[in-house]
């Protein structure tokens, strides 16, 4: 059965609206959107037969924590839509991954990928560890949209591909700041690229776009220990000068996929000096949560407790607790807590 049959099919549109209004019940755009659900669910029904559907404006605004993000938040009608386009083309997406892409992908997440860059840290001298600049933002979408094309078994939803990144078009312009590469011309300023933060969509297809970079390190640098988490990724090595020369190979690659890194961070280090990553710094026998980590946490704690009702306080102390419990924190933990009044009781 063709893509564009499973998208449209009933069972799939009720799926992608249950799995959009999941933890959003209480809020007013899902809510709204209920109150005529079966009027509206046939109304995406029939705009994704046709191939008619057209998405709505994002709202965006900032978030500063971990730093400074532009969140662009599609409405609720194209929530469900994603969702429903994601149920039937990410099991393609999957097959293809590398299993150390760790991601916004079922299994895998922040705690495995930290888990997986210890035991390297132990089996390896050192490591480069690079990041893309302004990543979203960069994400071409001639060089998405093909990679895409390539990983699903026929192109019947395209026109709907299509269709989502054109809305994102220029939602990101600002946040991006032009680069020129070999044979760009002066037209190239006017690429379309840009993948809004906030859609489940972006979230699959940021990993589709860096999936055949992956496949590069594996298979043509040879790099046996390897993990990436978005576009934050570490290569280990028991010799420097062979992370030096990956590291070359790495900006020329880069350059197809229309992205940069931070070369001035980029430099093949000893892992006894620790792993700056995902909140974190991994050495080989131990983990600590990084200092301004803490510190953020203390701000957003000293608010809480002059603002936040009893039961938001709580989840937020507890949520930070199952966080941070992956490194080795009961000192911090205790400090911060007993500075607050709260060790013991219902808090920990």
């Amino acid at each position: 059965m063709l893509l564009q049959n499973r998208l449209t099919q009933w069972e799939n549109i009720s799926l992608g609206h249950e799995n959009a209004s999941r933890g959003k019940r209480g809020h007013a755009p899902a809510a709204e959107f209920e109150l005529l659900l079966a009027d509206r669910l046939l109304e995406i029904q029939a705009g994704l037969e046709e191939k008619s559907y057209q998405p709505g404006k994002y709202h965006s605004f900032y978030i500063h924590e971990p730093k400074r993000r532009l969140i662009s938040a599609a409405p609720f009608r194209d929530r469900v839509v994603h969702h429903a386009l994601c149920n039937v083309t990410t099991r393609h997406f999957e097959k293809q991954f590398i299993p150390t892409s760790y991601a916004n992908r079922v299994g895998k997440g922040t705690h495995r990928a930290l888990g997986q860059c210890q035991k390297h840290a132990r089996s390896y001298k050192y490591v480069l560890q690079c990041d893309v600049v302004q990543f979203f933002p960069s994400i071409d979408h001639e060089v998405l949209r093909s990679a895409l094309a390539n990983m699903l078994p026929d192109d019947s939803v395209m026109w709907l591909v299509d269709a989502i990144l054109h809305s994102g078009v220029g939602v990101l312009a600002e946040e991006y700041n032009m680069v020129y590469f070999p044979k760009d011309n002066l037209f190239s300023a006017s690429r379309p690229r840009g993948l809004p933060i906030g859609n489940l969509t972006s979230q699959w297809w940021a990993n589709c776009y860096l999936n055949s970079f992956d496949q590069f390190v594996k298979r043509e640098l040879g790099c046996r220990a390897y993990l990436r988490y978005v576009d934050d990724f570490l290569l280990f090595c028991d010799d420097k000068q062979t992370l030096w020369q990956w590291r070359a190979a790495i900006l020329k690659r880069m350059q197809k996929l229309r992205l940069t890194i931070h070369e001035e961070r980029a430099l093949p280090r000893p892992v006894s000096d620790g792993i700056k990553f995902l909140g974190f710094v991994t050495y080989p026998e131990y983990r600590l949560l990084k200092r301004e980590k803490g510190i953020a946490f203390q701000r957003k704690l000293k608010g809480l407790l002059q603002t936040a009702p009893p039961e938001i306080l709580k989840a937020s102390v507890q949520g930070w607790i199952n966080h941070v419990r992956y490194g080795d924190t009961w000192g911090l933990r205790k400090a911060i807590l007993g500075n607050s009044n709260l060790l013991g009781g219902s808090y920990v």
